[in-house]
Formats: C-alpha cells, structure tokens, sequence
C-alpha cells in the first residue's frame, strides 16, 4: 500500500495542474478518429463499433519504450498476462477469464496460433516496426473462426508515409541487457514502405525464481526483422506484402518441480509471410484477397543436468536434444463488400485455413478448414449502429461448426455517448497435441463452444479530453477440452490412462471500466499531462466443481500518467495490479497479488536525437507471475534514438 501511495501521490502532482489549466488559454488538440479493422473486417470509426475493442499505438509503444508487444498488454483491459521467467520465456495471454488456447491473434492476416499447442507464445514478439494492436474482446468466431472464443488480438505492421525517414536506436540497461536497431520508412509516388531490423542481447536472471536457490543465469537472444511494402492501384486498389522474422533462443528452467536446469534451453525461428489485394469493382462493390503464412521451427534442447530447487537432488533431464518441432499456417480468405444502400453494407466471404504440425515422436499431421461467412452492417443517420452475421466451418478432423453474431449500438452526438451491446457464439477446434501426439492423442474430440455476451456505455467529455468506458461481459464455455484420467476411454489413446476429452464447462463474467484525459496547455512547467487506467473484475467458475479456474486474477488495474513540464522532457509512469489467483486447477496453489511501477522519461535533445532512461520495477516488488517462475528486481535502461529525413 505505501508504493500504492506513493505512485498515487505522483499522479496526483499531475493532475493538480489540470486546477491551473482551467485558468489559462487551452491550445487545441486536433486528433483524427481511430479506424478500427478486426471488429467487422471492415474500416469502422471507434466512435460507431458495437464492440469491446482497445487500441495500442506504435506511437504509445514507443513512447513508453516497451521492449515486446507483451508488456504493452499487461496493461490492456481484460487482458491477464503471464510469463514463465524472464524476457524470451513462454508468455501467454488470456482474455476476459478465457484460455490461452482461446484467444486467436495475428500478425499482418496471418493467423500465428501454433498448430501443435494451439497457443500463441508471445516471447519474441518486439515492438519494433509494429503500428498498431487491436484488441478485440469477446467471442469473435464467426469473422475469424477457431480459437477466438475469448477474443482477437490483429498486429499490423508499420505503413510507411511521408518523406523517407531512417531512425536508428540503441539501448542498454541491467542483466547486461543491449538492444539496437534501424529503421526505414516513407513513401515515394504510389509506393509505401518501411523496414527494420534489431536485436536483442539479454545476460539474463533464473528463470526460476532465484528466491528458490536457482543460480543459474538464464540468457535470451532475438533478432527481429520486418517490412511491409505497399503499393496504390487504380480506382482505389492497393496491393500489400507483409514480412516478419524473428529468431529467439532462451534458456529455460523446471518451474513446475521446480528445478534450475543447466543448459536447457528452446529456440525459434518464425516467419510470417502476408499478403493482400484491395480493389473496389464498382462504386458499390470491392473485394480483398489475402494470403498469409506463418512457420516455425523450434528445437528444444533438455539440458545436462537439474536440481531440485525443494529436495536439492541432482537429476538428469529426459529427453535427447534436440527435439524439433515444426508447425505451419496457413490461410487465404476471399471477401466482398457491398454497399447495398446508404445505410446498409453487406459483406460475404470465404477462408481456408490449414495448419500442419510434427516432431521428432509426431508424424506430420494436417488440420484444415473451408469456410463460408456472411454479416450485414447497418448505419442509420451515423446515430444507429448493427451488425448480424453467421459462419459455417467444415473440417477435416471433427466434422462441422456453425457461428454467430449480433451486435447493436447507439450514438448520442449531442452528449458524446454510446451505448453498446454484443451476443455472439464461438468455437475451438481440438489441437494437433490433442488429437495425435504419441500415447496421449485422441482422435475423437470435438470442438469447444462459447457463447459470449457483453453490454457497455462509452461516454466523452470536456471537448473530447476525457474519455471514461464501463460495462459488463458474460462468458459460457462448454464441451471443454480437458486432460482427464480415465482407464477406461483412454485406453485406445494411452497406456497411462491420461488423454484430452471433451468434459470441461466453466463460465466468466465481470465488469471492465476506463478512463483516459489528456490536457494539453502553456504553463510554465506544465505544458501538457495525460492520465489513463482501467479496472477489471472477472469472475470465474468451473462448473464441474464450483472452483475458480487457473492464474485468473479476480481483480487487476492499471495507471498510466504522462506530464510534460517542459517542451523536450516527458515523463511517464506506469502501474500495473494483479490481485490474488490460483496457479492451477481446484483452488490450488494460491499466489499473492502484487503491483509494478515503472518510470520513463523522455528527453528530445534536438529534433534528430533523443535520449530516454527506464526504470522497471522502480519500488523493487518480489512477485511471481507464474509460481516459481522468476521476474525482474529493479533495473534501469538507458537508450538514444536518432532519426533523419532522407532526400530533404
């Protein structure tokens, strides 16, 4: 509570400016409306989405100085966030109460769920060269198919504009961390562009937590490079190419024993191809074309020797190194647009998608799907706001899926308020682990279902400066895929009478609030301070035995406040809480609830030169995000960013 008071203290120096500001001459703040794409596969004003949906800037990445797309979601609404260990470890990202397994993301229309796990480990993933993240909450199957039960999360690359710029950056900080990278965009006639390449050099702590007697430095290693090349055709076409690499190799640790394992660690190429075509048919009438892919290769490498951070024993690991694995992704979609009348557009299209999944003890397995989708959207007097829309699935591995949506909203222009609600069905098609991995597989299993219901108010205020949102969300998973023991059934799968079967039920509900103001002014020492947080409550039940469902935390906020007391100088402190949760099933394995604060500060040295220094952890907690998994003490980052205009 007294680093709680601390930081609020802070905050409250902040906003006690906005007192003087009501004083002095406002400078306006011109802002063109956010468009959001992911929600119905079509660009929508944030002001007219029937959705839950937040979004993350690059600008905002950038100016907080977040490493990977994953810190930046810690601090998102809904979203519950976890590590196993330091920077390069398993990461994985739950919304509103769902599993891991149920939340789709993409990168540049490329689905990157793996296909062996049917997660998305968000370890490498860095902020460089990425524009924009939308979150999209709530069951979305019926735009995007399997595994957006819980919701969407769509990254999309930078999109070069402007003149030809090059910026270039390096950082170092603790755990001899060293970061550098470079970077170009810009656009020259009818061609946009931008490219980056960066790497990350990480010394690194325990994975486990070092608290438990783990000694061992854990490293992490990534390169990233990325491009996104763009090109304007005639009558409004556009024809774009998206490529994304990242190359990551981790030490690791046991932290379910837990063990400190030497020499254990996993590695991971990913590539991801995109690509789309845009072209409008008739003035009423367009269609886009896109195919994507996403590979991975990951050699996992067991290590030579482990001991028992509780019993102290030493062990060898199991496994002969290296054992790869290797997925692949693909999908091509095929959509049209219709602007039937002023008020009424309708969109249809078709997606196949297939993912291919082995290893050194899986032979090559193949899941794939056709599908075929329809939605209607509605603008009345840009006031009323609808959507319908239904999907058929048809795979290979467990037969069909049917799912829908409806959404509705209302814009009050003269109050700057919207009310919003959504009621939607989702579905999850079983893994390649789950259907065929070696003595554990069953081949049998069907999908899971969701259903998904949400109510909200949006409300503006003070010329569009303070932004506050709130509303309540209702999940029911059914048919859930569980590991069960079971003689009897699993028999034909496994000898050890442990396979995946279809016996889960549980169901999520809660409550989401935010708020966001900013205030831009001339005062000495005060020239600009925004102040933003969110609060969410999430409730979770296995419906099988009434207890709460693993690492969900009931509550859990977050506090963003940047001020400017000078034109160079920017200053942004950050906090996150996570309240009390379970580490796994039946109510076991409590974990304490805890809170992070960082500090960012910015400073433009000239317009081609700045220079930033963050501190994470800045009141040095001990917390564990994942019991027995290891998080940083307090460590500082010190970088200088410089960017030019080429060809000026």
């Amino acid at each position: 509570m007294r680093k709680f008071g601390i930081g609020l203290g802070l905050l409250l120096v902040v906003l006690s400016g906005a007192r003087i500001a009501h004083a002095a001459e406002e400078t306006p703040v011109v802002q063109t409306e956010e468009v959001v794409t992911s929600a119905t596969k079509t660009p929508v004003p944030v002001s007219q989405l029937t959705s839950a949906v937040e979004i993350i800037t690059g600008e905002e990445m950038q100016r907080q100085k977040f490493k990977t797309v994953a810190d930046a979601l810690r601090l998102a609404q809904g979203l519950a966030v976890f590590s196993n260990g330091g920077p390069g470890t398993d990461t994985s990202v739950r919304i509103r109460g769902g599993g891991a397994t149920q939340t789709l993301v993409l990168i540049d229309g490329a689905i990157v769920n793996s296909a062996t796990t049917g997660t998305y480990n968000f370890a490498n993933l860095t902020t460089d060269n990425i524009e924009r993240v939308e979150i999209l909450r709530g069951a979305q199957s019926m735009l995007w198919g399997s595994d957006a039960m819980g919701g969407v999360i769509n990254i999309v690359t930078k999109k070069g504009t402007g003149a030809t710029n090059a910026s270039s950056f390096f950082e170092y900080g603790s755990f001899n961390s060293i970061r550098e990278g470079a970077q170009v965009t810009g656009k020259k006639g009818l061609v946009d562009f931008s490219a980056d390449l960066s790497r990350w050099d990480f010394a690194g702590f325990s994975a486990a937590d070092s608290r438990l007697g783990a000694t061992e430095r854990d490293s992490f290693r990534n390169w990233t490079a990325s491009s996104r090349l763009g090109v304007d055709l005639p009558k409004d076409g556009r024809l774009e190419f998206n490529f994304r690499w990242m190359n990551g190799s981790t030490s690791i640790d046991n932290v379910t024993t837990p063990s400190d394992v030497f020499n254990s660690k996993v590695k991971s190429q990913q590539f991801v191809f995109g690509g789309s075509y845009d072209q409008a048919i008739t003035h009423w009438w367009s269609q886009k074309l896109t195919l994507a892919r996403a590979e991975e290769n990951a050699p996992f490498f067991p290590g030579n020797l482990q001991r028992n951070l509780i019993t102290g024993a030493l062990s060898v690991p199991s496994g002969s190194p290296p054992n790869t694995t290797r997925t692949l992704s693909n999908r091509l979609e095929w959509q049209h647009n219709m602007q039937v009348a002023d008020p009424l557009m309708l969109t249809f299209g078709y997606q196949f998608r297939e993912q291919q999944g082995k290893n050194d003890t899986l032979a090559n397995r193949i899941v794939s799907s056709n599908a075929g989708f329809a939605q209607a959207q509605l603008n009345l007097w840009d006031r009323v706001f609808g959507t319908a829309g239904i999907r058929q699935d048809n795979y290979n591995v467990f037969g069909e899926a049917t799912t829908y949506r409806l959404t509705g909203g209302y814009l009050h222009k003269e109050t700057d308020t919207k009310l919003r609600t959504s009621y939607g069905t989702g579905f999850r098609a079983p893994s390649i682990n789950e259907l065929y991995f070696a003595n554990f597989g069953n081949p049998n299993l069907k999908a899971e279902k969701s259903q998904s219901f949400d109510v909200g108010v949006d409300q503006q205020l003070f010329g569009k400066r303070l932004k506050l949102s709130g509303g309540y969300f209702w999940n029911r998973y059914s048919n859930q895929i569980v590991t069960t023991f079971d003689s009897v059934v699993c028999a034909p799968f496994s000898t050890f009478s442990f396979c995946p079967l279809n016996v889960g039920n549980s169901s999520t509900k809660g409550f989401e609030a935010s708020f966001a103001y900013k205030q831009t002014i001339d005062l000495p020492f005060i020239k600009a301070f925004d102040f933003q947080g969110q609060y969410t409550n999430t409730m979770t039940r296995d419906l099988s035995n009434g207890t709460r469902l693993p690492r969900q935390p009931v509550d859990q906020w977050s506090l963003q406040a940047g001020y400017q007391p000078i034109d160079p100088l920017h200053i942004i402190l950050t906090g996150r809480f996570v309240g009390s949760r379970f580490n796994t099933t039946r109510d076991r394995q409590g974990m304490q609830a805890f809170d992070v604060w960082n500090l960012t500060t910015n400073y433009t040295v000239t317009k081609h030169i700045e220079a930033y220094v963050r501190a994470d952890n800045l009141f040095n907690q001990r917390y564990q995000e994942i019991l027995n998994a290891g998080t940083p003490v307090r460590s500082i980052y010190f970088g200088v960013r410089l960017n030019h205009d080429l060809f000026s």
